[in-house]
């Protein structure tokens, strides 16, 4: 999401986040954060498109390859050259070699690889549809030429990539769970494919943080009691700063010089009613996300394992999760779940249940 009113895709940059930077001068001269200014019809009408069509149409027209090689990892990196030109110049592809040099090219790949990965052994996905998606991604996009792109999304068949300003953001490729989280909106469209508005919409923005950290924790092999919780901790400069926390909702960044004070909400009774930001999908994302952080604490152990199972088995079944899921369908969803994968009277129940209790939503 870029914008407080619209949504054409889904960013990684929240619009408490991208209207202050947008509004300082520095920022509206040197900074282009906001791809809605000038592509926001052509976005918009990719994804709504696209969501009206079948699984197997979307992915047809996503160039999934032929059935004997839908099993494999297929990456395509392109170079958008600093233009809103999409896809651009392709500069390699899966089995070529060798790999290209440059640290935002190698970041990219890897962090896709790594993400599809994540879904191949753990639920046996095959890629971001199920059914051999190619995974395209663009480097070095800009939506105006003269102004540094700061942001990353998923546009409805591909990932895009800004270099951001080197001041206050770094290249939108530096963090795993950025192209984890992005790459997962794509996944929730073929599954869920929770509506982006309120709460639904706050879920939406919620099961890609989740499956963002645990793609990070699972390449890095950290335990869900070791690990920061933050999402995005390298993109935001400096090392104080992340874009969300979901350990702690509300403290990513603090007194931030440009940002102010993160405003995301840990629990319900601090729930934001709001008819920007989609009804406050980036704002109040922050209780899903700590009902989840709660569980995972509990059950200890590794995130995925368990917790992220949990999730995975609610995102995954369209009758449990509806797309106007509320946070309550989702506590039902993921503690009906939690009992199918683990016993009625499990600890794996235990923690689910004590989450959502923690976040305030029963």
């Amino acid at each position: 999401m870029c914008q407080p009113t619209r949504k054409p895709y889904q960013c990684i940059i929240p619009p408490y986040i991208s209207d202050k930077i947008s509004s300082s001068p520095a920022g509206d001269a040197n900074l282009d954060i906001d791809p809605n200014r000038s592509g926001e019809r052509r976005f918009r009408n990719k994804r709504k498109a696209l969501s009206r069509l079948s699984k197997a149409r979307r992915s047809l027209m996503a160039n999934v390859y032929n059935a004997d090689d839908a099993e494999e990892m297929i990456i395509e990196l392109y170079d958008a050259g600093q233009l809103p030109i999409l896809p651009g110049e392709m500069v390699w592809q899966s089995g070529q070699s060798p790999k290209p040099k440059e640290k935002i090219a190698k970041e990219a790949i890897k962090g896709a690889e790594n993400t599809w990965s994540f879904y191949k052994n753990l639920f046996n996905r095959n890629s971001i549809d199920n059914m051999g998606m190619v995974i395209q991604q663009s480097i070095h996009y800009r939506e105006n030429p003269r102004k540094a792109f700061v942001n990353a999304f998923w546009d409805g068949s591909q990932m895009i990539y800004g270099d951001g300003d080197g001041l206050t953001f770094g290249s939108f490729t530096g963090d795993l769970d950025i192209i984890a989280h992005e790459l997962t909106h794509g996944i929730i469209d073929y599954e869920a494919n929770l509506t982006y508005k309120n709460q639904s919409g706050a879920l939406n923005e919620s099961f890609a943080d989740v499956f963002g950290i645990l793609v990070k924790q699972w390449t890095n092999k950290t335990s869900a009691r070791r690990s920061n919780w933050l999402i995005s901790d390298k993109i935001l400069k400096g090392k104080k700063y992340a874009l969300r926390s979901m350990k702690a909702p509300g403290t990513a960044f603090k007194n931030h010089p440009e940002l102010g004070d993160d405003p995301q909400p840990a629990v319900m009774s601090n729930y934001i009613k709001m008819t920007g930001d989609d009804g406050g999908v980036h704002y109040n994302s922050g209780i899903p996300n700590f009902a989840f952080y709660v569980a995972a604490y509990e059950m200890a152990g590794n995130a995925w394992e368990k917790a992220g199972a949990i999730w995975y088995a609610a995102l995954t079944d369209k009758k449990a999760l509806k797309k106007s899921a509320t946070f309550k369908d989702a506590r039902k969803a993921t503690i009906a779940k939690a009992k199918t994968l683990y016993g009625a009277g499990s600890n794996e129940v235990k923690a689910v249940t004590k989450g959502w209790d923690a976040a305030e939503v029963k």
